[in-house]
């Protein structure tokens, strides 16, 4: 987790900025920036900072870092030149939107080239699919929910490629020890804080 500045002064919040107009053009500010809370908090807030995660690749030229949270999930992707994310669908209903670098992107056969500040919106079960040619591309892929599958595939992956590493330092301090799969997911790096389980629930502390 990265350290924020903290702003040594907030402003204080004027409802009346920014309030709507005579035609509402500017919605309702007020309700908006609303400090009045219907229910009680989900979980404390984090900060995370995405050079300081490590990418997860699961295709050649493909990597992944995703950042959980308890109803919504953002993947921040890499393609090198040449990459290929194949054609699928899935449930979760998903935003691209390009940061850097241009890809080809086919959205149930429209194909367009997208670069920086690009966007596309994916509703559940659209076939989609996206590659490079010469060019990187920096994306990051928004899903509501959060994409089960990519979330069980980044515990895979990080159980495969860190748990000898996590096994030699275990050894390190405590002969005999054993890794356990919360040692190995947590050595990845892997955001994985405030996932929702399978069953749809937060997922627990360990």
């Amino acid at each position: 987790m990265s350290d924020a500045a903290q702003p040594a002064d907030r402003p204080a919040a004027d409802p009346a900025a920014g309030a709507p107009g005579p035609d509402g053009s500017l919605g309702d500010a007020g309700s908006h920036f609303t400090t009045q809370a219907d229910g009680e908090p989900a979980g404390p807030g984090r900060f995370v900072n995405v050079d300081e995660l490590p990418v997860v690749e699961f295709l050649p030229g493909l990597g992944f870092r995703p950042v959980l949270g308890q109803r919504a999930m953002t993947n921040f992707v890499s393609f090198a030149p040449g990459a290929t994310a194949p054609h699928h669908v899935h449930e979760e209903e998903q935003i691209v939107i390009v940061l850097d670098g241009e890809m080809t992107f086919d959205l149930d056969g429209d194909v367009r080239t997208m670069r920086k500040g690009d966007v596309a919106v994916i509703p559940s079960w659209v076939p989609h699919g996206a590659w490079t040619a010469d060019s990187h591309c920096l994306e990051v892929d928004v899903f509501c929910p959060p994409r089960q599958s990519l979330l069980k595939l980044a515990e895979a992956h990080a159980a495969g490629s860190v748990e000898a590493a996590v096994l030699n330092d275990a050894a390190a301090e405590a002969p005999g020890a054993e890794a356990t799969e919360h040692d190995v997911v947590e050595a990845s790096g892997v955001d994985t804080a405030g996932a929702p389980t399978a069953a749809g629930g937060p997922a627990s502390e360990a």
